[in-house]
């Protein structure tokens, strides 16, 4: 979603605030700008299009000055533009706001400052903000804002500057997030800690309801309503070099690679060194609260929530509790039967994900206990949350996820063992068989990475198609689900995941000669309906990728190509099934010759509703 930098220091703010917002463009965005105090007062510059635009026209005519804001958009409030681009201002360009979010009730808020002389140039939302803001302005700019903030309703984090406190930089954070990165003789906010990492490791984490004072030479925090707050800072203690593409020619391609290390460091020490328990200190649910648990809720948004498929089958195997899946987005809505007995499982890469934290805060709201899996320490989901799985997969920028839904993967395993082992619902053999398949994944995924020409080849063939469609029963329905999103979000072409036995129920009307029709069966169980229902799709002219365990015949002898994972634990094939998904999506939008990293119309971390 929307990025946010700001700056105010000694030194020239546009190139940090350029290389601050080119750290955030994995979060998706479709115009940038900033705004700077230069000596000829608030001066702003912003532009439709990647943020080379900007950067070129900022060569062509610098913003000279020493504090400064900027910003990413993703369009919520009107199309792409340089008219609808933030920063926006005030009529008499005194006032400048950056913001992420959306503001609900703009609508009733512009026609108010309408009536009151106020002229809008933009079709935003965030315009409204920066005239509230000069509306109230009488002389302190910290209340202006906390006024302006009282009157709007929804999700927000602004960074505030108006000509008449050049020495001052005013940042809001209400349910979308915000970072103050804290330097010496400089100051900095962010929307994510990449984006001033290059400057600083010690940061606060604004929480829900909190705004920070910025000057040259320190940092002010308080609630909106003005009670000053004391906090430690936080020591940040990865660097950017995790940030970069490492000789890769993408982020995606680089992330799909690193999954064997995000594997072995997401399981790391939750292991006992003799390969017998799950350990995980960090969950502090006691035998008698995890005896007390009736039914689990796994609530996420996109890839989580396919991920939330699979821990869903792993956790009503191992622990023999039944398990709902929701989208986020839907949770609150279908009004769920939520007890203090029902453990609610949130699961967000960014740990930002707006739909998801509305649905944690309505379980606990029901009196539910809510597990965060996460991959951001010091992230809203894992503050909010009773306990939380971090998942290690290190910062993943490209905006199609990989590492971070593996991972996620991983810890559903790890947390069903660890429920399973408390409850004495399985025994100390099937246990220890499960982590022994589980400490193998690593090692076998790079198997896998060193067989991809096979995909890149076949990738050739469907990156000319239109439409293509995915297949599979139990697990590998789930994962099926996965690769047609992760398929369509970068490569644009229609995609679409059924269960396997549902095709005679109206899909294969769909079906026709040479359409790809890629087929999961890993799922030895399922086997030989799958494929019979792979039969039913070649009867009717489709041309079928199969994805089978090695030394399937079978299979092989049922579709016109066949790619071969390396055999493992019932439970655990997801985590090996989806790399070549993920591999095929990666070359099947190359083929195409798309921007991989950036795809059209998403972003990395959705913080509206």
């Amino acid at each position: 979603m929307c990025g946010i930098v700001g700056y105010i220091g000694n030194r020239n703010s546009q190139p940090i605030l350029l290389e601050g917002l080119k750290k955030l463009e994995y979060r998706g965005y479709d115009s940038a700008g900033v705004a700077v105090f230069t000596e000829q007062g608030l001066k702003i510059q912003k532009a439709k299009g990647r943020l080379a635009v900007l950067e070129s026209q900022l060569v062509a005519a610098p913003l000279d000055g020493t504090i400064g804001i900027g910003h990413t958009r993703w369009a919520t409030h009107g199309k792409p533009s340089d008219v609808n681009s933030h920063p926006h201002t005030d009529n008499s360009m005194k006032f400048s706001v950056v913001h992420n979010g959306i503001i609900e009730n703009y609508m009733t808020l512009k026609e108010e400052l309408t009536a009151k002389g106020h002229r809008f140039v933009s079709e935003t939302d965030t315009e409204v903000i920066s005239h509230l803001i000069a509306d109230l302005y009488q002389g302190d700019i910290v209340r202006a804002v906390q006024q302006a903030v009282q009157r709007m309703t929804g999700a927000f984090a602004l960074g505030v500057l108006t000509e008449y406190e050049p020495d001052r930089l005013v940042a809001v954070r209400l349910a979308s997030p915000l970072i103050i990165g804290v330097g010496e003789g400089e100051n900095f906010i962010g929307s994510d800690i990449p984006a001033i990492l290059e400057y600083t490791r010690q940061v606060y984490i604004l929480n829900d309801g909190e705004m920070a004072v910025l000057t040259r030479d320190g940092v002010e925090l308080m609630t909106l309503e003005g009670n000053f707050i004391s906090r430690e800072l936080f020591h940040v203690d990865w660097d950017l070099i995790t940030a970069e593409k490492a000789g890769f020619d993408h982020f995606m391609l680089k992330e799909i690679y690193e999954q064997p290390k995000a594997y072995k460091d997401t399981m790391g020490s939750r292991i006992s060194p003799d390969g017998t328990r799950v350990v995980l200190p960090e969950v502090g649910m006691s035998a008698e609260t995890i005896r007390g648990i009736r039914n689990v809720h796994i609530v996420a948004c996109g890839t989580a929530y396919h991920a939330g498929l699979i821990g869903k089958s792993v956790i009503e195997k191992l622990a023999r509790i039944p398990v709902e899946t929701d989208v986020a987005s839907e949770y609150r809505y279908r009004a769920p039967i939520i007890t203090p007995e029902t453990l609610v499982i949130v699961v967000s890469q960014s740990g930002e994900t707006a739909d998801t934290l509305a649905a944690l805060r309505e379980a606990k709201r029901c009196g539910a206990r809510v597990l965060a899996i996460t991959n951001v320490v010091g992230s809203s989901v894992a503050r909010e949350a009773d306990d939380v799985i971090v998942t290690w997969a290190g910062p993943e920028i490209a905006v199609a996820s990989t590492k971070a839904y593996t991972s996620q993967l991983v810890a559903f395993y790890l947390f069903g063992l660890y429920l399973a082992q408390t409850l004495e619902s399985q025994t100390t053999e099937y246990i220890r068989e499960v982590i022994a398949a589980l400490r193998l994944l690593p090692e076998q995924v790079e198997y896998l990475l060193g067989q991809s020409e096979t995909v890149k080849e076949y990738a050739k063939h469907i990156a000319q198609h239109q439409s293509l469609f995915f297949i599979g029963r139990g697990m590998d329905y789930a994962v099926a689900l996965e690769g047609s999103l992760k398929l369509k979000e970068i490569s644009y072409i229609h995609s679409e995941a059924y269960a396997a036995g549902e095709l005679k129920h109206g899909t294969l009307a769909l079906i026709e000669e040479g359409i790809p029709v890629i087929a999961l069966a890993t799922q030895e169980a399922l086997l030989e309906k799958t494929i019979s229902n792979i039969k039913e799709v070649k009867a009717r002219g489709g041309r079928v990728f199969g994805l089978a365990l090695s030394g399937n015949e079978e299979l092989g002898k049922a579709v016109d190509e066949v790619y071969t994972v390396p055999r493992t634990h019932p439970l655990l094939t997801a985590a090996l099934s989806v790399v070549p998904l993920q591999l095929l999506a990666y070359y099947t939008s190359l083929a195409r010759g798309n921007d991989v990293d950036k795809p059209r119309n998403l972003a990395k971390s959705v913080t509206v509703e």
